[in-house]
């Protein structure tokens, strides 16, 4: 048996070296863009794989299936649902500010619908993508590296020529860091890029002459302007975004409010949430200005319309709903990526430092690969003109020799030894000649064509061109003021073609001010049915439909619309609701879930109680529990604004089983699951905190509960207690003590 080391080591220093390695891979190798082209890596192997497979902007759509198959399959071995994300992101226009690929079929929209299944969809190129971020990578302009399993090669960063990552701005999250930067405008961004190149002290505001601010796709007004500088100077901060609102004049004189813009941070599915904190505040009665609302958003662009009441505050209700809904919402800024291998947040300048420096790097690694490829081309050109001088005796030469190595050592060396010459002086002007390497290959595969007079010409045309290139190439790579003038130029020209009109209005905006009108105050009443829907009506509706509104629901009680109500559940829980959040309308209407305006939960309680706060002031209240627990409570106790409160304290598995306003009882029954009932006076039941547990009103069987409780007035003798579904009278109970067993009854 082989002998074997055992290495020990610190459990805790595995886990830590561990789980940094897998925080930086994703941090660099997933979620963080590289400043210099301002890609993920999934988007840029995306990109380069479109490239590579030949879908350019000229040429026919493919199946996404097909580019992200591919993708996988050669570069990013991390899921198909993760490219397909990234290639469907990269065509949405109302999410980046120039989308880089052209899509064909369902790719979602700005509602927040997805898009369809990557079989369905084709996808190519955008031009711009192909001019600006993949154009030169057969000039060496970038590092290719080997890919996850070395057998394919894929560019380490790609050779773009504008700051992508402030165009298109950025969205990620890795491990303890995000990364958010707002998409800006292409040309804006140019002119920036081109006064940095001026003037490399150049401040943030100065750049900020030239670049406003974020640009968002879906346009809106950025309205904190002042606090832009600071953000764009440490690359942090929280920028306020507004929808853009219209006013049109409806029928009969009422005006509609048009939503024509969103906030950039509303796009998806926030726009089904706006519409609906819109209707919200109808029901909830924030305002009872709206008589509408419908979004007739097309693919022409948005359009939500609130149809307003005739005399509404227009400018008031404008700002309630930026106050209340996210037609007025942040976002934030984290402008953190990759740069020299490491996170790092970066400033304005910082990153259109960064791209220059990149497009330096870029044009410098062009320019010397056509250098190269110019003075290849000037070498055989001058090797070419000069054999077409001398083109008699190369003829002799290639006649005389044996083979093409013979003849290719006399071009190279001179050396004659072999070849048969016509005369001693076509032999000694052989050995004359010193042509390279390069030369020689290329005299003897040139054809005899070249030989006429105008190949000739056309051939010394040509060495100039060359010239002239070697001369312009060189005094790119020598003068840096030149090479800086050529990135200006391709700038410029991208300018030109892709430019557009800034979308989003950078202003001070004033901050929204709502005035809620005060409720003119008055009495209604409250209505709960036995499904636990609430709503309030006039008193006179009530009056008038008084014997069906008592027969239909279970609470009915009168309140102020400036109070509140109160839920007691056999948790011994107190919820409380604010009246004015109630539904108020007619008789007829329909109301709303207790659970929809309160902390009642009807899949986890009961209720046992639903009173006013108003009606609590006045009366004392007592509660009665599974376990017999019986005390009373001032009414007072409960007048709380907070909207859940603990009502009464309970013993381990108990509950609440009633709970009643003294008005005035005088005596209660209290009747047992096992058939056990008492009645006795309720001066023995003592008044207490609303935080004790009370006292004992009834001994109980091990295994016996109360199951009915029933108060007696002025008059017990002659009253019917009702008692597990039958009627029986009081007078036929003996009137005992709390804290007894009771009689068991036969009914």
């Amino acid at each position: 048996m082989e002998d074997s080391r055992i290495i020990k080591t610190e459990y805790s220093e595995v886990m830590q070296k561990s789980y940094i390695d897998y925080a930086m891979s994703v941090i660099i190798a997933r979620a963080l863009p590289d400043v210099r082209d301002g890609l993920k890596p999934v988007q840029r192997r995306t990109l380069y794989d479109m490239y590579e497979l030949g879908i350019r902007y000229d040429r026919p759509y493919r199946k996404s299936a097909r580019i992200v198959g591919d993708t996988m399959g050669k570069y990013h071995p991390h899921g198909d649902s993760s490219i397909y994300e990234a290639l469907v992101v990269m065509t949405q226009d109302f999410k980046k500010g120039m989308p880089l690929v052209d899509g064909h079929g369902n790719f979602g929209n700005i509602e927040g619908d997805g898009a369809a299944a990557m079989r369905y969809t084709e996808a190519r190129l955008q031009k711009i993508t192909q001019e600006a971020f993949l154009a030169d990578l057969d000039k060496n302009v970038v590092d290719f590296v080997p890919n996850f399993d070395e057998t394919e090669r894929e560019p380490s960063v790609l050779p773009v020529k504008v700051p992508n990552l402030l165009i298109n701005g950025a969205e990620g999250i890795a491990v303890g860091m995000a990364t958010s930067i707002p998409p800006h405008n292409l040309a804006e961004v140019i002119d920036g890029v081109k006064a940095y190149m001026r003037d490399p002290s150049i401040t943030t505001r100065e750049l900020m002459k030239y670049i406003k601010g974020p640009d968002f796709p879906t346009g809106g007004i950025v309205i904190n302007k002042d606090e832009l500088l600071h953000i764009y100077e440490t690359g942090s901060g929280r920028i306020k975004v507004r929808g853009r609102v219209e006013t049109e004049k409806a029928k009969g004189g009422r005006t509609n409010l048009v939503i024509t813009e969103i906030p950039y941070p509303m796009v998806g599915a926030n726009i089904g949430k706006f519409l609906s904190d819109v209707a919200a505040l109808a029901e909830s009665r924030k305002t009872q200005d709206i008589v509408d609302i419908s979004n007739q958003s097309s693919k022409a662009g948005i359009r939500i319309v609130i149809e307003l009441r005739k005399d509404a505050d227009v400018e008031n209700f404008k700002n309630l709903l930026y106050k209340k809904t996210r037609l007025e919402d942040t976002f934030g800024v984290n402008m953190l990526a990759i740069a020299d291998g490491r996170p790092e947040t970066m400033g304005l300048k910082q990153i259109i430092e960064a791209s220059v420096d990149f497009q330096f790097e870029v044009a410098g690694r062009k320019y010397r690969t056509l250098l190269e490829k110019e003075l290849e081309r000037r070498e055989i050109q001058e090797g070419l003109i000069k054999a077409c001088n001398v083109i008699d005796l190369i003829i002799e030469i290639l006649r005389g020799s044996r083979d093409r190595a013979m003849a290719k050592a006399c071009l190279v060396e001179g050396r004659t030894q072999g070849i048969r010459f016509k005369s001693k002086e076509s032999q000694v002007m052989a050995e004359q000649l010193r042509f390279s390497e390069k030369q020689a290959v290329a005299i003897l595969e040139m054809r005899l064509y070249k030989l006429i007079g105008l190949e000739l010409e056309a051939l010394i045309k040509e060495h100039e061109e060359t010239m002239a290139n070697i001369y312009r190439y060189e005094d790119i790579l020598e003068h840096r003021d030149a090479m800086a003038q050529v990135i200006m130029n391709e700038l410029e020209a991208i300018r030109r073609e892709y430019g557009r009109t800034r979308r989003t209005l950078v202003e001070n905006g004033e901050e929204a001010v709502y005035e809620e009108k005060k409720l003119e105050e008055m009495e209604v009443m409250c209505l709960v049915d036995r499904f636990g829907y609430v709503r309030t009506i006039d008193t006179a509706a009530y009056e008038r439909n008084k014997e069906a509104a008592d027969s239909e629901n279970k609470y009915v009680f009168p309140a102020r619309n400036t109070g509140r109500i109160c839920i007691f559940t056999n948790m011994g829980q107190l919820h409380t609701i604010k009246v004015a959040d109630l539904p108020f309308g007619k008789f007829r209407d329909k109301g709303i879930p207790l659970d929809n305006v309160s902390n009642y939960s009807s899949e986890k309680e009961s209720i046992v109680l639903v009173t006013s706060q108003s009606q609590l002031n006045l009366y004392r209240v007592i509660f009665a529990t599974r376990m017999a627990m019986l005390k009373i409570v001032d009414g007072g106790q409960f007048d709380v604004t907070k909207r859940t409160v603990g009502a009464t304290r309970l013993q381990e598995g108990d509950e609440v089983v009633s709970v009643v306003l003294l008005k005035d009882q005088c005596q209660i029954v209290l009747g047992t699951a096992e058939g056990y009932v008492l009645r006795f006076s309720l001066d023995e039941i003592p008044e207490k905190k609303k935080g004790a547990i009370g006292v004992r009103g009834m001994k109980l069987g091990s295994r016996d509960y109360i199951e009915a409780v029933c108060y007696l007035g002025s008059a017990p003798e002659q009253a019917m207690v009702e008692y597990k579904g039958k009627q029986m009278e009081a007078g036929r109970l003996k009137l005992g003590k709390r804290d007894t067993k009771g009689v068991r009854v036969k009914l």
